[in-house]
């Protein structure tokens, strides 16, 4: 019996209206053997972790190239906790100082993918995190 697909959420929370690095992270978890699941642009954490419970997904990577990441990362976190899926996988992504990643970390984002990061790497992290919590 083969293992189960790594079910994997892509959201653009926030008026943020650019998503080119979102669908090229979303293609390349895609051809690393995950299903992917596009939100699409303009969405509040509401909608995401609505869709993330609903499409049963393994991790929720969030992108976000507004500034408004301090915000909007930890209010999916908050809000996937407070309907009791907090077991979901989060990671960020897009341009994101480095100043903030140590507080988005501490606010329950397990990874930051900054502009330059290698797609490979996301998806291995993707895939060893989910791995280890499915056991």
């Amino acid at each position: 019996m083969s293992e189960a697909k790594i079910r994997v959420l892509v959201a653009k929370p926030g008026l943020d209206g650019h998503d080119r690095g979102a669908l090229v992270v979303a293609k390349a978890l895609r051809d690393a053997g995950m299903e992917v699941i596009y939100t699409g642009l303009r969405q509040t954490p509401q909608q995401i972790v609505a869709t993330a419970i609903q499409e049963d997904v393994d991790a929720v990577g969030l992108s976000s190239l507004s500034g408004a990441h301090m915000h909007l990362f930890p209010e999916v976190v908050r809000l996937l906790n407070e309907q009791g899926a907090g077991d979901i996988l989060v990671v960020g992504g897009g341009v994101i100082p480095d100043e903030d990643i140590p507080q988005l970390k501490e606010a329950g984002v397990a990874e930051v993918f900054t502009p330059g990061s290698s797609l490979s790497v996301m998806a291995d992290y993707i895939r060893e995190q989910v791995q280890s919590k499915r056991g």
